[in-house]
């Protein structure tokens, strides 16, 4: 067995307790969440398998190095004592991101530069060669974190953000993102047990990402490539044992129903869908939220309704009204989850939420609100509720 390192999965404001337990289920030790981020340890298959298989994460980082620094030439000798013949071949090319929440360093530009000349200078003096620096599509990309005077060097082993599965052919205006898609489903508990319906699917980003937790398939099937591929300890017999193992997939004997009123995202979605491979999972359909329907089996429906950027409030208060209107004559005794921004847009569906979940959609200060709808009367509801529980919480020194 290969040796245990830490390793670091970012994630979304909202999704870390989310991912902390998708790393659980995946056998990380050392778990704990942070802001926008998760540790954990493991070995070279863990972090393969993070980045294959992890729903919520954006990149996984591999540390090297943790020091502190006041200044910029204390980050620049520090990173020249790296041993940089063991982590980058000479003859490839590497890029640095940086991102910097500090009063002593004011540009993260700055901070890269440094990191860049650090290694560049390093390579000069062992070997006379040195390696170029790329933007786009480096072989290796490095990341520099700095608060206040901590910092850490990381190894970014993703690449490419892992939000980009690889199976959205294209999109509608302002898609929801994947990462967040699947961080809602997991969030609702829901694995494929009974139908789902996203009323307005846009691009079909949740009937997609929820067809791939029904049937347990690996986000990373559709990539072409990860950043560690690249890397000179790269093990491509231990990634193809990763790649080619399908004895988690499951059966999913329910449907997904993605609806939406425009032809052009539903067009947009059947390609994306196609494109995933679950086309007999997910049923896409033209239909307006006006002609939504009691569906006949137990469903749970989750849904990203428009947020007004590019509608006027009084078309949006409106659409809000129907959603509320339909959810309470046509999805009686199931449960729906609705992501949104205004609190306003929350009022207008006129129903009591469950839970309220804070959550970013970009720089959306957003809510995932649950609701469960019934028949009826809600004190009716609550009674049965009651009666049907086995036991009753009984107080202290009863």
């Amino acid at each position: 067995m290969s040796e245990s390192f830490e390793m670091i999965a970012k994630t979304f404001q909202g999704l870390e307790e989310v991912l902390a337990e998708e790393l659980t289920v995946l056998g990380a030790n050392d778990v704990q969440i942070g802001r926008r981020m998760v540790s954990f340890s493991g070995n070279k298959e863990m972090m393969y398998k993070a980045n294959f298989y992890l729903r919520t994460a954006i990149r996984i980082l591999k540390p090297i190095k943790h020091f502190n620094a006041k200044h910029a030439d204390e980050v620049y000798e520090q990173i020249k004592a790296i041993k940089w013949e063991e982590i980058l071949d000479v003859d490839k090319t590497f890029a640095v991101d940086s991102v910097v929440f500090s009063d002593e360093f004011r540009h993260s530009k700055f901070v890269s530069y440094k990191v860049k000349d650090a290694i560049v200078d390093y390579f000069r003096e062992f070997n006379g060669k040195r390696p170029s620096v790329r933007i786009n599509k480096p072989d290796v990309l490095l990341n520099i974190h700095i608060a206040q005077t901590s910092c850490t060097l990381s190894l970014d082993s993703s690449g490419e953000s892992l939000h980009r599965r690889g199976y959205r052919q294209e999109a509608v205006e302002a898609p929801l993102n994947e990462v967040l898609a699947a961080g809602m489903l997991l969030m609702t508990g829901w694995k494929g047990e009974c139908d789902l319906i996203d009323p307005m699917c846009g691009s079909g980003t949740i009937p997609i990402e929820a067809a791939l937790i029904a049937k347990n398939i690996a986000p990373g099937v559709f990539r072409k490539e990860f950043a560690f591929e690249k890397w000179v300890d790269f093990d491509q017999k231990m990634f193809d044992n990763i790649y080619n193992d399908d004895t988690q997939e499951r059966e999913f004997n329910h449907k997904i129903y993605g609806y939406d009123n425009n032809p052009k995202a539903n067009e947009i979605a059947t390609h994306n869908v196609k494109a995933a491979g679950v086309s007999k999972e997910v049923i896409l359909k033209l239909q307006p939220f006006q002609q939504f329907e009691q569906p006949k089996e137990k469903s749970i429906l989750i849904t990203n309704p428009p947020y007004g950027e590019r509608i006027s409030t009084k078309d949006l208060l409106g659409l809000y009204q129907m959603i509320g209107e339909r959810l309470k004559h046509a999805f009686c005794d199931n449960d729906a989850w609705i992501l949104s921004y205004r609190e306003e847009c929350f009022d207008q569906i006129g129903l009591k939420p469950n839970r309220k979940i804070p959550l970013f959609n970009g720089p959306l200060e957003c809510e995932f609100r649950k609701y469960q709808i019934f028949g009826g009367k809600y004190k009716e509801f609550k009674k049965v509720t009651i009666e049907k529980r086995p036991y009753s919480k009984s107080k202290p020194n009863d």
